[in-house]
């Protein structure tokens, strides 16, 4: 008969301490007060992201029309778009016309943004996927293991590995994956895409090399918060409890310590689902792909400010829902969060 170990109350309070309120923070109760907590994140972004895309030099007109147009050329197209207004105006124009679906059309290719983000982000969202689920498979399994051996010389390699891991910039993990992996050894593609509806498995010989060059730069974050966690937990009485009543170690750490140590992990990789999505430019430029970070690195110089936008809304549309799921597993994974 399996002894019955009962995890300590005070673990939802120290595992999960990003949940509770601080002092001087506006606190956002129940569903409502959360979507209107993202709502205005929501409107900050966009905001924001009018403001950068003013700021840059130049005119989206003068862009447009070319070193052979005159002033009166650019004058008209930008009094045409609404270019010539003031920010709070052009902002406002802009979000009328967005929150009925409509984000404008592209100043380059003259389609609709909506168009163009679809058309880019099954490569991009196919990328963070595969990425954040490499990062995890090597992290999670690393850290356990390290941590069940804390102190042991596999725990010291480990931990050092990730530390220069850490050190290594997106970039030059790309070089370096592209040269041993496919220049050396001839295994993957060096650069390109190829959509799932030519194969699977051609798909995924392209997405591999620039979603492990991706995943080498988060799997040692996702190590070093899970091993510290597990760590804490097997320090916890009733792990002592379960050790001494002779419960087998590997009993122990998948029933009583992984769950509980998930929540900081759990945290982290939403927030980095986010963070990919938006910080593929590199990888997708290394690696020629027709995705949402090259897209935006085309529009940018070309002063495309209203695609710029549409790519930003999307994103920031995409890590509101990310953290709002996450606010639902948390309750999923501990029932006694939705009392708070």
């Amino acid at each position: 008969m399996t002894p019955l170990i009962t995890e300590p109350a005070k673990s939802p309070d120290t595992v999960n301490s990003a949940l509770r309120p601080r002092p001087g923070r506006i606190r956002f109760a129940g569903p409502l007060g959360r979507l209107a907590h993202f709502g205005a994140v929501l409107l900050l972004v966009t905001f924001g992201a009018t403001l950068l895309t003013s700021l840059l030099p130049g005119s989206p007109a003068a862009a447009i029309l070319g070193p052979t147009a005159t002033a009166a050329d650019i004058a008209a197209l930008e009094a045409e778009n609404g270019w010539d207004q003031p920010l709070p105006v052009r902002y406002l124009r802009w979000l009328l016309h967005a929150v009925q679906g409509d984000f404008g059309n592209s100043t380059q290719s003259g389609e609709p943004v909506l168009s163009e983000i679809l058309a880019r982000v099954p490569v991009t969202l196919e990328l963070t996927v595969l990425a954040l689920a490499i990062a995890l498979l090597i992290a999670v399994p690393a850290a356990i293991y390290s941590a069940s051996k804390e102190g042991a010389v596999v725990d010291r390699t480990s931990s050092g590995i990730a530390s220069i891991l850490m050190s290594i910039p997106v970039f030059v993990a790309g070089v370096l994956s592209i040269y041993l992996l496919a220049v050396v050894t001839g295994w993957f593609p060096i650069a390109g895409w190829s959509p799932i509806s030519k194969g699977l498995g051609t798909n995924v010989m392209f997405a591999f090399l620039p979603a492990l060059a991706l995943a080498l730069g988060e799997a040692p974050a996702f190590f070093r918060l899970l091993r510290a966690d597990v760590i804490a937990t097997l320090n916890e009485d009733f792990v002592t409890t379960a050790t001494a009543r002779g419960l087998p170690r590997w009993y122990i750490l998948t029933r009583h310590v992984i769950r509980p140590s998930s929540f900081s992990l759990l945290t982290v990789a939403a927030v980095t689902f986010g963070r990919l999505l938006a910080g593929s430019v590199v990888v997708e430029s290394l690696f020629a792909l027709p995705g949402l970070g090259s897209l935006v690195l085309q529009a940018i110089p070309a002063r495309d400010v209203t695609l710029v936008q549409g790519v930003v809304v999307f994103i920031a549309v995409v890590y509101i829902v990310i953290n709002m799921a996450v606010d639902g597993l948390y309750a999923v994974l501990d029932p006694r969060v939705r009392t708070r």
